[in-house]
């Protein structure tokens, strides 16, 4: 019976930095539900679909098969058996994965299949809704937070490393906004599942956050 560990949180509380480490501690495969929309969205694009075309979203979505394997200690994402690694990371994948995000049929299609896999290994997964929706009988639900001056601290210091001019006071409201709008969409909203430990990193380092769940997890099992 394959072993999994939930990780929900608000934007910027630094979820698969954390699950990146819990996953390689424990031996688990790390899911990169981002990337798995990013698989879709090129396959989108291979098959020339209007991103502006729901219907046709909908349709094609169906006929996808995305999964994610370790390979020499790397994440490769397969797209219908091909290495897509490769091919996800451009602006024309992001913009159309965008769109494509949004549609009903796609994230039902990728819950589908991010559960699919789930059930044959060993997974820490991490995202808005994974404790609730993806993996409701998780061996162990992480609701990760931080205070949103926390957040908008590290995202400061993320942009300014990369030399981009940028204002910690609109970064954080930003940030509150998303909090908003994830909390209150009506598909599969940001919430704390009942069942989920609560773990606040604003005061932790990413070691003792990690060591944290990890923790938890052991005297689970």
């Amino acid at each position: 019976m394959s072993k999994k560990i939930a990780i929900d949180g608000p934007a910027g509380a630094g979820k698969s930095t954390i699950a990146k480490l819990v996953a390689k501690d424990l031996g688990f495969i790390y899911v990169d539900t981002g990337a798995m929309y990013r698989a879709m969205a090129l396959y989108m694009i291979n098959n020339k679909i209007d991103p502006a075309d729901s219907e046709k979203i909908s349709e094609t979505c169906k006929s996808a098969d995305i999964t994610i394997k370790h390979e020499n200690g790397i994440q490769v994402v397969y797209l219908n058996g091909e290495n897509v690694n490769s091919l996800i990371r451009t602006e024309a994948v992001g913009n159309m994965a965008s769109a494509s995000s949004v549609n009903g049929d796609v994230r039902k299609k990728l819950v589908e299949l991010q559960q699919k896999l789930a059930e044959t290994v060993d997974v820490v997964m991490d995202g808005r809704d994974i404790g609730t929706v993806v993996l409701p009988n998780a061996d162990l639900k992480i609701f990760l937070t931080a205070s949103s001056r926390v957040r908008a601290e590290r995202r400061f210091k993320e942009l300014t490393a990369k030399g981009e001019e940028c204002s910690i006071d609109v970064i954080e409201k930003d940030i509150i906004e998303r909090d908003y709008r994830d909390s209150h969409r009506e598909n599969s909203p940001l919430k704390q599942a009942d069942d989920a430990v609560l773990v606040d990193s604003s005061n932790m380092t990413i070691e003792e956050v990690a060591g944290r769940i990890i923790e938890l997890y052991r005297s689970k099992s």
